[in-house]
């Protein structure tokens, strides 16, 4: 793979180094995937040179980075979201701008293997486990201290409070279906294994006042805008040079993200 930037070349030996970063179906997407990072990254420390910035690294910052750190602070503007954008966006997704979902959870974790056969006997053992338990609270840090693989058999099973994006989405799902107060009538299965699953507590999900949810809006907006205008720069940038072997596409790379 020949690749080069106005007669630089980007090395095979830092497109193999880079490809670890970019998990790809293929190699030679991942490969593809780590020339262009590269691409970009190259553009932006010759824009940086043709412009004259110096670098001015923060501590522990490489100058590179701090090159392209500083290029973009001076050539992406980024407005603040003024007050009609973000009550725009709110009275459009005001649905979806709610507190975060908690649940206070205990749980005895039967965590076995990928094998089918494995995988039926741990049911069968939290199927049995609910049904000796038959709604008993008062027990479930027992069976928990006895029975789970999970390190919280140590404080009766007990996870703390989960936020809502804090757990394996199997799980959350499942969460979302139980009744508080109760022990699930059946096992969770995930990934790790079989749950047999106690919710204390539910709290949170309440819609959010739009002074509530103006800086988590602001913040989308911004973010948003600064996307789009480092991807348009880059284009700029991408436009004007010579590149050889790759084609840009300004919104694929991890630099714009």
């Amino acid at each position: 793979m020949h690749v080069a930037v106005n007669g630089t070349p980007i090395t095979e030996a830092a497109i193999n180094l880079e490809t670890q970063y970019h998990p790809a179906s293929s190699v030679a997407d991942a490969r593809e995937a780590a020339a262009r990072a590269l691409v970009i990254r190259e553009l932006m420390l010759q824009e940086a040179a043709r412009l004259g910035i110096r670098p001015e690294p923060e501590p522990g910052e490489p100058e590179d980075e701090a090159l392209i750190r500083q290029l973009i602070e001076q050539e992406v503007y980024v407005p603040e979201p003024d007050e009609t954008s973000c009550r725009r966006y709110f009275e459009k997704n005001r649905d979806t701008l709610r507190s975060p979902l908690l649940h206070t959870v205990s749980h005895i974790l039967l965590m076995v293997p990928e094998e089918p056969l494995a995988r039926e006997a741990a049911d069968r053992k939290a199927r049995d486990l609910i049904r000796e338990l038959d709604g008993d609270i008062g027990r479930f840090a027992e069976f928990a201290a006895r029975y789970s693989d999970c390190p919280s058999r140590e404080q009766g099973g007990q996870m703390g409070t989960i936020a809502s994006g804090r757990t394996v989405p199997e799980f959350e799902r499942a969460l979302a279906r139980l009744t508080v107060g109760e022990i699930a009538p059946g096992p969770i299965e995930t990934r790790y294994g079989y749950h047999v699953v106690y919710l204390e507590a539910r709290a949170g999900g309440e819609p959010y006042t739009f002074e509530q949810a103006r800086p988590l809006i602001a913040d989308y907006l911004r973010e948003s805008v600064y996307r789009r205008g480092l991807m348009q720069y880059v284009q700029v940038l991408a436009g004007r040079a010579r590149i050889e072997g790759i084609e840009i596409e300004g919104a694929e790379s991890p630099l714009v993200q």
